[in-house]
């Protein structure tokens, strides 16, 4: 059983930057991929962004291209997605999750993570 604890999140203001980090309880991480979803109330959970096992492939939902970067230190058994120009539609509750499945990386369905987090909120004000 692996946890993951999600931090970084917070109210920062439109174009400005924010770092999400996950944290994996124990030295397994290396063994996931892992994804980054968001929430906003009254939608449904939405892909963002994975990496592969090694880090060595991401994938990033068209509506962060370009302003997210998912990243995986395996030897600190951390992931992160670093957040940059930052827009009020970003605003959400995001998650990490973890998935044992290999194979293609990019979006999955969140009903197949095998672990979650329990999020961090995100505030872009306008």
């Amino acid at each position: 059983q692996v946890q993951l604890v999600e931090s970084g999140g917070g109210l920062v203001q439109a174009g400005g930057s924010l770092r999400l980090s996950c944290a994996a309880s124990e030295r397994t991480l290396a063994r996931y991929v892992i994804l980054w979803f968001r929430q906003s109330p009254g939608k449904e959970r939405e892909f963002v962004a994975a990496i592969s096992q090694s880090g060595g492939r991401t994938y990033h939902a068209d509506s962060v291209k370009g302003r997210f970067t998912i990243s995986r230190d395996n030897a600190k058994d951390m992931a992160y997605l670093q957040m940059n120009s930052l827009k009020a539609e970003d605003t959400a509750v995001y998650y990490c999750a973890a998935d044992t499945r290999a194979g293609a990386i990019g979006p999955r369905d969140p009903h197949d993570m095998d672990y979650w987090g329990k999020g961090t909120l995100v505030t872009v004000s306008s």
